[in-house]
């Protein structure tokens, strides 16, 4: 688990935190952003369209991160009502999050392919940059899954029609749960479907950038 490199690779650790919060202050500033363009400024008036990371980290959200290595931000506030277009705003709102993330994954991994031979890996700002892409990445994916509260939900449920308006409300209520049994069953059953896929991405992330 990740807080055991407290002890282990203390410098890694911290890395690894301040990676996290960026990756995640870009993905919550992202999604507010998003809705302030299409008119809605209930994020703005919350302070969430701020690049301060302190207005969007969730405690618990933060200390599941530490403690398993899968948590959460502070969800920004959007109310449909005041967007123009709201089903095709709602998708880009919605989709702003890992896009960002795409472009941070982007950005991150051109300045570490450039720096990366000079610096070499066992370099800390290699390991920063790297973790900057390796969690922007997995970030943009996870999320991106179509089981509410996840973005991938919104995106789905702004391009079915109404007549699947009870599908919608069902995968609302239920769609949270199956989300923390397939978590909990991953991290402690033995499921290890998330930790397969994003292992498969570590790994190939390593080979593309030499690690």
């Amino acid at each position: 688990m990740p807080i055991t490199w407290i002890l282990s690779q203390p410098l890694f650790f911290v890395a690894w935190i301040v990676a996290i919060v960026v990756t995640l202050t870009i993905h919550e500033f992202s999604h507010a952003l998003a809705a302030n363009y299409f008119g809605d400024d209930t994020a703005k008036q919350s302070g969430r369209l701020s690049l301060n990371p302190l207005v969007h980290v969730d405690p618990i959200g933060f200390l599941m991160m530490l403690l398993i290595g899968f948590g959460w931000a502070k969800p920004v506030p959007v109310n449909s009502y005041n967007l123009r277009r709201p089903r095709l705003a709602m998708a880009v709102i919605s989709l702003a999050g890992p896009g960002a993330n795409l472009i941070g994954f982007i950005v991150f991994g051109i300045v570490l392919k450039i720096l990366a031979p000079f610096l070499g890996p066992a370099n800390l700002l290699t390991n920063f940059l790297f973790l900057l892409v390796l969690i922007n990445v997995s970030l943009m994916l996870f999320n991106l899954i179509p089981i509410p509260p996840l973005d991938g939900s919104k995106v789905l449920f702004s391009i079915l029609p109404d007549k699947y308006a009870d599908f919608k409300d069902k995968l609302s209520h239920y769609g949270p749960f199956v989300l923390l049994i397939l978590v909990f069953a991953d991290s402690f059953l033995g499921f290890d479907l998330f930790g397969k896929a994003f292992g498969l991405i570590f790994s190939n992330l390593s080979i593309f950038f030499n690690f």
